[in-house]
C-alpha cells in the first residue's frame, strides 16, 4: 500500500519550494551580513547553512517514504521519515552550537556593525516569506500526516523567528547605538534554536521507538467497546497499534459466538474496520484481525498473557 498520486502532487510541491526558497535564503543573509558586519545576522545565516542541508535530507527522505512496500521492506519506507526529524534537529543543534560561539566571540572582539538598515530591510524581507513557507509546510503535513513535511515547516520557523530576532536586534542597536546587544541577541536566538531542536529529535525518538498516541488509543478502544456493546462481537483483546509516518497500524483478535459460521464471524469483522476506516483516513488504516470463539478465551489467555493495560481486553472470558 502506498500513497496515492493526489497525496505525492500535495506534498512534493511544497517541498520543492522548501528547498529552493532555502537557497534564497542562504544567499540573501550571506549579502546582509557582508553589508553590515552584524553577528546576529552571520548567526542567522549560520542556521540557514544547516537548514539547507536538511531540507535537502528531508525532500530525499519524503521522495523515499512514497516508495510503495518491498520484498525488503514489506512495511513501506515511512520511517525514514522519524531518521529526517532527528537528522534536523541534530543539525539545529550544531547550528544553535554555532550561533553561541560566534556570538560570545564577537563580544570578547567587540562588535562592529555597518548600514543597518539595509540588514533590517534584507532581513525583514526574507523573515517574511519564511513565514508563509513554513504555514504552508506545516498545514500541508498535517493535512496527510506527514512528520517530514512538519518538521521541515517547523524549521522554517524557527529560521523565520531568528530573522525576527535579529531585526529587533537590530532595530536596538540603531535605536540605542549599543553594539554589544547585537551579539548577545545572537546567544538568545542560538538558546532558543536548541529547544526547538530538542523538541524535533523528542519527536523523532518517539516514532523510532513506536510510542502509541494516547487519544489515538482511546478512539479505537471507545469503537471496539460500541461493537462489543451493540453485540457485533462478543469480546476482544490484545490490541495493538502503531504509527509510521501517515500510515496507522492496527491489530486485535475478536471474539464471536460459538454459534457464528466463519462467514457470519468475518462479516461482522469487517463491520468494525469498516468503522476503524471511518476514524482516520481510509487509505491510512491497516487492520489485521484474528477470529476466535469465545470458548477460546481461557486457553488463549493461558498461552499468551494479555498486557497490563486492562482497557485494552475486553468481553467475555
Amino acid at each position: 500500500m502506498h500513497l496515492h498520486a493526489s497525496e505525492k502532487d500535495y506534498q512534493r510541491p511544497v517541498m520543492v519550494a522548501s528547498l529552493l526558497i532555502a537557497f534564497l535564503m542562504l544567499g540573501g543573509k550571506l549579502a546582509a551580513w557582508r553589508i553590515t558586519g552584524s553577528a546576529a545576522i552571520l548567526s542567522d545565516a549560520l542556521e540557514s547553512v544547516v537548514h539547507l542541508f536538511a531540507t535537502g535530507f528531508a525532500a530525499y527522505s519524503l521522495w523515499l517514504s512514497f516508495r510503495p512496500p518491498d520484498e525488503n521492506h514489506p512495511y513501506g519506507h515511512g520511517k525514514i521519515a522519524y531518521f529526517s526529524s532527528g537528522f534536523e534537529g541534530a543539525l539545529i543543534t550544531i547550528a544553535a552550537i554555532g550561533i553561541i560561539y560566534t556570538a560570545t566571540m564577537d563580544i570578547i572582539r567587540g562588535p562592529q556593525i555597518e548600514q543597518i538598515g539595509v540588514g533590517l530591510i534584507i532581513t525583514g524581507g526574507l523573515a517574511l516569506i519564511n513565514l508563509g513557507l513554513g504555514l504552508a509546510l506545516i498545514r500541508t503535513g498535517k493535512k496527510h500526516n506527514s512528520i517530514v513535511l512538519r518538521a521541515n515547516g517547523h524549521h522554517v520557523l524557527t529560521d523565520m523567528w531568528t530573522s525576527f530576532g535579529v531585526i529587533i536586534g537590530l532595530f536596538l542597536v540603531k535605536w540605542t547605538g549599543i553594539v554589544l546587544i547585537d551579539p548577545i541577541v545572537a546567544i538568545i536566538l542560538g538558546l532558543n534554536i536548541m529547544w526547538t531542536a530538542g523538541k524535533l529529535m523528542r519527536d523523532s525518538i518517539h516514532g523510532l521507538m513506536e510510542v502509541a498516541d494516547p487519544d489515538e488509543t482511546t478512539r479505537i478502544v471507545e469503537l471496539l467497546d460500541l461493537a462489543l456493546e451493540k453485540g457485533v462481537i462478543s469480546g476482544y483483546h490484545q490490541l495493538r497499534h502503531r504509527r509510521v509516518n501517515e500510515r496507522i497500524w492496527i491489530e486485535y483478535h475478536l471474539m464471536f459466538p460459538e454459534t457464528h459460521s466463519i462467514a457470519e464471524a468475518h462479516e461482522e469483522s469487517h463491520r468494525v474496520e469498516d468503522a476503524l476506516h471511518s476514524l482516520f483516513l481510509v487509505d491510512q488504516v491497516v487492520v489485521t484481525a484474528h477470529l476466535e470463539p469465545d470458548s477460546h478465551e481461557e486457553a488463549h489467555s493461558d498461552r499468551h498473557p494479555e498486557p497490563e493495560h486492562d482497557s485494552l481486553s475486553r468481553g467475555a472470558s
